[in-house]
């Protein structure tokens, strides 16, 4: 087979999400984002690399690293790189992150337009620039797109208000919620507002899970009031509790007056118990069945794909009502026992009645022993009167054990490159390639 030359031209928005690989083929991550730096007058910017997330980590992967992009993958001339996580520098900029979305002006005709796209293209000496961007003329996506060179347009080095973030969501619209609350982590402030105006509610409602409670309570306080209860009502019961139990009173009262009634009891439930009891950490919709529903049923509810895996790893059987608080809890029914049984078997009959439940006043350490002693991932939560009022699930159990910062902690943490087959071992201290980013957070002298 005849090998094609890499691309000497290639758009950022095609790099977005693209696999990083070794010389030998295994994977070191995936590209996150360009960083390049502007430079004066009209010169096109000097592309210094790639940020590339390892495990949750951002790391910077020099231009002088990267051989080209061949079948879908971004690949590396060598496998000696800097593991130290990568930071912004003032001069630098994110191309996906900061340039998209951008409103820029042609100097031909004056005209406004967005930046949709850029091209970095491989020059003479081996440098990246970025000669191209791609604008759309007009506001909406029915404008004309357009490519023009780098000194056709200006605009990009003046403060940006309101800029939007509906390219930059375009670019990474199959993340992961955990990998898209990765990427916000590292934009700035006013930039992780624009992305959260952009995204849908139950989106956002995904995204926010997955941060810092301090980033949390900085993009919810930067919405308004009718959308934050949205946002909070698209949240898991358990999550929105949490994150309301971060607010002050005052705020907290007024947004869960917002939200819908039914959604706001099952909320105001939680938040009467502490954190650190199984009410505290319960949810309040688990799968909840009754005791003549069947086995097909009850597999059909645990497949919806909204479902978390613990909570899909097993169904409740109560008398009615099925809401939270239910009628009388007669028994679980795993999921594993679901699949052994025709799909008529009743579920009540296949219950099992001897895993003890808990109460919400039962504190931390007792339901982590419950959960280790019986192997489970998810433990029913009754009151005094043998009603079901939640469920705690092993993740909600972990994050109260992990550290208050343990979130923020995973977003900086240290990469630990054998925990993935075929990445590649962290460099021995000091050993970082010449010319390479030489102290966290730094970067190649702009020429």
């Amino acid at each position: 087979m005849v090998s094609r030359p890499a691309p000497s031209r290639v758009y950022c928005r095609r790099l977005a999400g693209l696999l990083v690989l070794d010389p030998n083929g295994d994977q070191v991550g995936r590209v996150r984002d360009v960083i390049a730096t502007l430079r004066l007058g009209h010169e096109p910017p000097r592309v210094l690399g790639l940020a590339v997330e390892v495990q949750r980590r951002p790391i910077f992967v020099p231009m002088s690293r990267v051989t080209g992009v061949e079948s879908g993958a971004v690949v590396l001339s060598s496998a000696r790189l800097s593991w130290r996580r990568f930071q912004q520098r003032p001069n630098e900029t994110r191309v996906l992150g900061e340039l998209l979305d951008r409103r820029v002006t042609l100097i031909s005709s004056g005209v406004e337009v967005t930046v949709v796209d850029a091209a970095i293209e491989l020059v003479r000496g081996g440098d990246w620039v970025l000669d191209q961007v791609a604008v759309r003329v007009g506001r909406g996506r029915r404008g004309e797109v357009k490519t023009v060179a780098w000194d056709e347009v200006t605009g990009f080095s003046l403060p940006e208000e309101g800029q939007g973030a509906a390219n930059l969501l375009a670019a990474f619209e199959k993340l992961r919620p955990a990998d898209l609350a990765s990427l916000l982590h590292d934009l700035s402030e006013k930039r992780r507002a624009e992305v959260a105006a952009a995204l849908d509610d139950e989106r956002l409602a995904d995204v926010l899970e997955e941060l810092p409670e301090d980033e949390q309570v900085e993009l919810l306080g930067g919405l308004a009031d009718e959308r934050a209860a949205d946002v909070l009502e698209a949240m898991g019961p358990d999550d929105a509790a949490d994150l309301l139990g971060e607010l002050p009173a005052d705020d907290a009262e007024r947004l869960l007056r917002l939200m819908e009634p039914d959604e706001a009891a099952g909320v105001r439930r939680l938040l009467l118990y502490a954190d650190d009891t199984a009410g505290g950490m319960m949810t309040s919709e688990p799968v909840v069945l009754a005791p003549n529903a069947t086995v097909a049923e009850a597999l059909a509810r645990i497949r919806e794909p909204e479902l978390s895996p613990a909570l899909a790893a097993q169904v409740y059987v109560v008398r009615p009502p099925y809401e939270t608080p239910t009628g009388r809890y007669l028994g679980l029914a795993h999921f594993q026992r679901l699949l052994r049984e025709p799909p008529a078997t009743l579920v009540g009959g296949v219950i099992d009645v001897d895993i003890a439940s808990l109460r919400p006043e039962t504190p931390l350490a007792e339901v982590t022993r419950h959960l280790a002693s019986y192997n489970l991932v998810a433990a029913p939560v009754l009151d005094r009167a043998g009603r079901l009022v939640g469920v705690v699930t092993v993740d909600d159990v972990l994050d109260h054990l992990l550290p208050a910062n343990w979130r923020e902690r995973q977003l900086d943490a240290d990469v630990d490159a054998r925990a993935t087959p075929g990445a590649l071992t962290p460099p021995a201290a000091g050993d970082v390639e010449p010319g390479s980013r030489g102290e966290a957070g730094s970067s190649p002298a702009a020429s």
